[in-house]
């Protein structure tokens, strides 16, 4: 699918679903370290939006697994720190860890669902608490890349 369009003539909500149409057919991960962002932190963003932090390691897991909850964390919360969300970033520095080693601990059968459950409410009203700041944070980060997400796909 082609995206391109002149930006100048492009309203802010066809920039936004450019953006994230580039970011849903990519393949993830990428060689493009500046997609691979984009997709981490779109997701992170529609997941919590969606199911919380429950849906996020149940639909982004796999990822997780294969380059550690230490390596995840660090890119997110790097990443929500270069687009000023630092008080998202602060929640997963404080609840991040934890709640997938819960997640699991769940999977391999281990009776701590109360816990789990109990701290993703936490960590989900203190995402919520936020309310919604992030939308634009994240919009203005994403649609300030288009052309390098144009450029990137279309090479």
């Amino acid at each position: 699918m082609s995206h391109r369009k002149r930006e100048d003539s492009m309203n802010p909500d066809e920039l936004w679903n450019a953006v994230v149409s580039i970011i849903n057919e990519c393949d993830f991960p990428t060689n493009d370290p500046v997609l691979n962002e984009a997709y981490i932190v779109f997701h992170y963003y529609s997941e919590l939006e969606s199911g919380g932090h429950e849906s996020l390691f149940t639909w982004f897991g796999s990822y997780i697994e294969e380059v550690g909850i230490e390596c995840y964390l660090n890119e997110l919360i790097a990443i929500l720190e270069k687009m000023d969300a630092h008080d998202y970033a602060l929640i997963e520095k404080a609840y991040g860890e934890e709640l997938w080693n819960m997640h699991i601990a769940l999977e391999n059968g281990e009776d701590r669902e109360d816990e789990f459950y109990h701290f993703v409410e936490k960590a989900d009203e203190a995402y919520h608490g936020l309310n919604q700041t992030i939308d634009t944070l994240l919009e203005t980060y994403l649609v300030s890349h288009y052309k390098d997400f144009l450029a990137r796909t279309e090479v």
